[in-house]
């Protein structure tokens, strides 16, 4: 294959900006001084960057960790596994998950399902779908101390020591993370099956070809071989200072600079959950320092009129896929660039990983910011703790006092109403030009709610022409939450969260019934959390608590309200 993709720019006014940027770049050989790990193409510290830059050398290196995985993969094959569990959050979860749904499972191998949802209805489901015998538990984070992941894998592993004794629960566990973590403890001191022990100069979000991304392809039977093989085409092209991942960069960067920065990504239905990966890069590696690039997935593609001067297009189709085409004219002669990439077939979403880790850092270089830290991150966290110590010591989460409370719905923020549908609109009319409105619903994810959202999110941009996001919690914490905290203070966001009707409790530790919280108490708080940390962050925020069973249902009344 002479080239991993073929790219097709309409840049209209944007063109000359983007070649004069671009010369910029070549005379400053920042392409040469990426791979020569030269940290000052970001920032005069070497913190956290120099110590970030395993992804570019990673598909090179796990070709040599091909004959391992393969040979742990029979092996577990040969166990009678049938499903796979993957317990992870984020940089963790999100390509395996890309892959799950892209390429399916291959006749014998094993059905793998992700779960990053501290929802303790979806925690349930998960566990009611399996046979803990015929179980594989993928312990999947990349510090070994994540909340969630580790909160899972207690759950499930007591789970399975009930079902099929403690002495052989460990053999249904395998860990990927990085070395001398608290999880390659517990894994060794529980008899796990095995322990990947990743590459550590590499953050979780860029991880897609290492461990992290290769195992769990290779147990839903991906030809690992042929997905470095792509990557790889893909990581030589972009060596060269006028690449691929150089031009794409460049063309972010500039967007984003000139106003354009919302990046919103169409792509073909079969390849469509890769924006689930690239929205948690971009967002995470460029929200902050009061700058960054709003990755936009899933928003149904509109008529030109619906989108204003904010927006720049990614047209990433398989196989030459004419679906979207007559649309993405149309947004064209409308003024609006549009990038096209066109994959051979759906191996080659090996190289993308690559093309937008190296374009996404380039975009970084021109921000002025650094793609491979997150600190705003921690905010959330550290105010989630607080709200779950409080919960210890009280018995209660902490309390806050609606504004009003209508049609099932208790609405929380800084406004005054007399009714659902004037608080909504009070809310929403302070949207203005620029601004983007991020949906973040901490409920059960499931294709009845997921619809629902997606018909408020639309009414929403319909009818304010407003880029939209959509992300379930705690799930988009690990992804957009960095974003959300740390750009310029355009989001709109509308905090969605439910009663939990039971909980399930988080054993203390492996093997153990002691449990102080549950997964619901923990939910809760890490969206209280969250509120918490956008508000002093002075972020405009509203909450919509839904004290009912009939979620899609309250939900799409709040939607018809609008306009």
């Amino acid at each position: 294959m002479s080239h991993p993709c073929r790219i097709t720019e309409n840049l209209g006014v944007y063109r000359d900006v983007v070649d004069t940027a671009l010369k910029k770049l070549d005379d400053h050989h920042i392409v040469s001084r990426i791979w020569r790990h030269d940290h000052t193409v970001w920032k005069p510290s070497p913190a956290e960057i120099t110590n970030r830059l395993g992804w570019l050398t990673i598909a090179e290196v796990m070709r040599e960790n091909i004959p391992d995985i393969i040979a742990f993969t029979d092996d577990i094959l040969s166990r009678g596994y049938t499903h796979a569990l993957l317990l992870g959050m984020g940089g963790s979860s999100l390509a395996p998950e890309v892959l799950r749904k892209t390429f399916g499972v291959k006749d014998g191998y094993l059905d793998l399902a992700v779960l990053d949802s501290t929802d303790p209805d979806a925690v349930t489901a998960a566990a009611a779908r399996l046979d803990p015998e015929k179980t594989l538990y993928i312990v999947s984070t990349k510090s070994g101390t994540t909340t969630e992941t580790l909160s899972f894998f207690r759950f499930f592993y007591n789970l399975a020591a009930k079902t099929i004794g403690k002495e052989n629960a460990g053999r249904h566990f395998i860990a990927i993370t990085d070395p001398q973590t608290p999880l390659t403890a517990m894994a060794e001191k529980l008899h796990f099956l095995k322990t990947f022990i990743n590459e550590p100069t590499i953050g979780g979000r860029y991880s897609a070809l290492s461990y992290f991304g290769l195992v769990p392809a290779a147990l839903m039977g991906i030809d690992i071989s042929l997905v470095l093989e792509r990557a790889m085409t893909m990581v030589e092209d972009c060596r060269l200072e006028n690449s691929s991942g150089a031009r794409l960069g460049v063309v972010l960067g500039e967007m984003a600079k000139s106003g354009r920065d919302k990046v919103t990504f169409i792509l073909s239905r079969k390849i469509e959950r890769f924006g689930d990966w690239v929205e948690q890069l971009i967002a995470e590696s460029t929200g902050k320092e009061g700058r960054g690039i709003v990755p936009v997935v899933d928003e149904h593609i509109g008529f030109p009129g619906l989108y204003k001067d904010d927006r720049l297009f990614i047209h990433m189709t398989l196989n030459d896929d004419e679906t979207y085409d007559d649309r993405l004219r149309e947004l064209e002669k409308g003024g609006h660039p549009a990038v096209h990439i066109n994959l051979h077939d759906r191996y080659d979403l090996a190289g993308q990983f690559f093309l937008w880790e190296m374009a996404t850092c380039i975009a970084g270089h021109l921000l002025g910011i650094n793609p491979f830290d997150q600190p705003d991150v921690e905010s959330a966290k550290v105010l989630s703790k607080q709200a779950v110590n409080e919960f210890k010591e009280k018995g209660a989460l902490p309390v806050q006092t609606p504004v009003l409370c209508e049609f099932n719905t208790s609405v929380y923020g800084d406004l005054k109403a007399d009714s659902l549908k004037e608080a909504i609109m009070t809310y929403l009319d302070t949207i203005q030009d620029g601004s983007y409105v991020a949906i973040q619903a901490y409920l059960q994810p499931t294709d009845e709610t997921s619809a629902a959202l997606q018909y408020l999110r639309m009414k929403i941009r319909d009818t304010y022409q407003v880029a939209t996001t959509l992300g379930y919690g705690p799930r988009f914490l690990h992804s957009t939450g960095q974003l959300h905290k740390g750009d310029a203070g355009s989001g709109i966001f509308i905090q969605i969260t439910s009663d939990n009707l039971h909980d399930v409790p988080i054993p203390e530790e492996a093997g153990s019934d002691v449990s102080s919280i549950g997964f619901g108490v923990l939910k809760t708080a890490q969206a209280l959390g969250d509120w918490q940390a956008l508000r002093n962050a002075g972020r405009n925020m509203i909450r919509l608590h839904l004290d009912t069973d009939d979620t899609s249902g309250t939900i799409g009344h709040i939607a018809d309200l609008i306009g």
